[in-house]
């Protein structure tokens, strides 16, 4: 069966995963996935993560963070543009989530990356998702 949204799954998985208290989460890879996972990780959002092949797929290991109290980092995640309405932003109106306690991840030419970041790139893209 195909995946009408691959990164509403991506981000539904980090969610459950977080809310149940799991260590690790695999997810089936690609290239965008594999990106944004990546600006998570750079953010702190989460500890690690590792692409790998089961079976012959591609796959994503997600390692979650969790704070000393055992409370998930990730306190909410969402997705913004998607398949059926997508969402752009020029850099001057790139969203700012939680007024700056939080980040957008952008699609830019450049490639993925913060609405920060790309705030001072002075380039706009497609908001993928906020993270808070």
């Amino acid at each position: 069966m195909s995946m009408t949204d691959p990164i509403a799954d991506l981000l539904t998985r980090i969610r459950n995963a977080a809310k149940e208290s799991h260590d690790k989460v695999e997810i089936p890879a690609s290239r965008l996935k594999a990106n944004v996972v990546r600006v998570l990780k750079e953010e702190g959002y989460i500890k690690n993560f590792r692409l790998h092949r089961d079976e012959g797929k591609p796959m994503i290991k997600v390692f979650l963070k969790y704070a000393d109290s055992g409370e998930s980092v990730i306190r909410g995640i969402r997705r913004i543009s998607r398949p059926g309405l997508r969402r752009y932003a020029g850099y001057e109106e790139m969203p700012r989530p939680l007024s700056g306690a939080g980040v957008a991840i952008v699609s830019t030419s450049k490639g993925v990356m913060t609405g920060n970041k790309a705030r001072t790139a002075k380039i706009g893209g497609e908001i993928l998702c906020e993270v808070w």
